[in-house]
């Protein structure tokens, strides 16, 4: 017969193996998740300080409120009750351009750079020329519509990449973007929270492609909060009536 060859969960009438462990024995009580989530996405048993990082970057993605992801997911609740699985499937479903995407789209455009560049080490130089070819072309990772004065959770990823000894090239570059841009936008902006994740996963080493993947399983603890809230304090019936009984009719577009 064909066999599949996997690293990853198999079982036997007797015992589960996960990454070459026993999962009852080994793993479970003994590995936390987000630990895991990282081993299960790399294959390498992360250290200690790349968990720490790691995790703080899944808790700066949890839950940012009432964001679009939230609301629809809220408002899928109230439409489908019996479908958990279809209000939190609505909110990830929201996961772009706009809200968690930047996350992957910021480390995927520093990637780019610190590879074409891997001997340069003058990152303010390097920051300016990524920015003048850049043009008028949006930055990943600069700017934000509420922490206009900077993000909390910037300077907190900084401090504990330095805590750990991970400030790698992504960051160094991301952080050259804070300081030289305004030399090319004629303006300060802000590095988002957002973006310095996308940093922070690039310099763990984690698969560029799957940058978004860690954010919305990030938002997917924070939507759950969501719904358990709503189930609690119910505000989507709310919403649902306010444009409800604010709907004004107009004619149609003319051909």
């Amino acid at each position: 017969m064909t066999t599949y060859e996997t690293a990853l969960g198999a079982s036997t009438p007797d015992t589960i193996t996960l990454l070459g462990h026993d999962l009852a024995r080994d793993v479970m009580g003994t590995v936390g998740f987000g630990e895991l989530a990282f081993w299960l996405a790399t294959q390498r048993r992360p250290s200690p300080g790349e968990t720490r990082l790691f995790e703080a970057v899944l808790a700066a993605l949890a839950d940012h409120g009432f964001t679009p992801t939230a609301i629809v997911s809220r408002l899928t609740l109230l439409s489908a009750p019996d479908s958990v699985q279809g209000a939190l499937a609505a909110g990830l479903l929201g996961g772009g351009s706009r809200f968690l995407g930047v996350t992957e789209d910021a480390g995927r455009f520093l990637n780019a750079v610190v590879t074409a560049n891997a001997t340069r080490t003058d990152w303010d130089a390097l920051a300016l020329e990524t920015l003048t070819a850049q043009g008028k072309a949006r930055i990943p990772g600069l700017g934000h519509h509420v922490h206009k004065n900077g993000d909390p959770r910037t300077a907190r990823l900084y401090e504990i990449a330095e805590e750990e000894g991970l400030t790698g090239p992504h960051l160094q570059l991301f952080a050259a973007i804070g300081r030289v841009h305004p030399q090319v936008l004629g303006k300060t902006l802000p590095l988002n929270g957002a973006g310095t994740c996308g940093a922070v996963l690039a310099d763990l080493g984690l698969p560029l492609e799957l940058l978004r993947g860690f954010a919305l399983l990030a938002r997917t603890a924070g939507l759950i909060g969501q719904l358990a809230e709503e189930l609690r304090n119910p505000v989507a019936n709310d919403i649902f009536l306010s444009v409800d009984s604010n709907t004004r009719s107009v004619a149609p577009l003319e051909e």
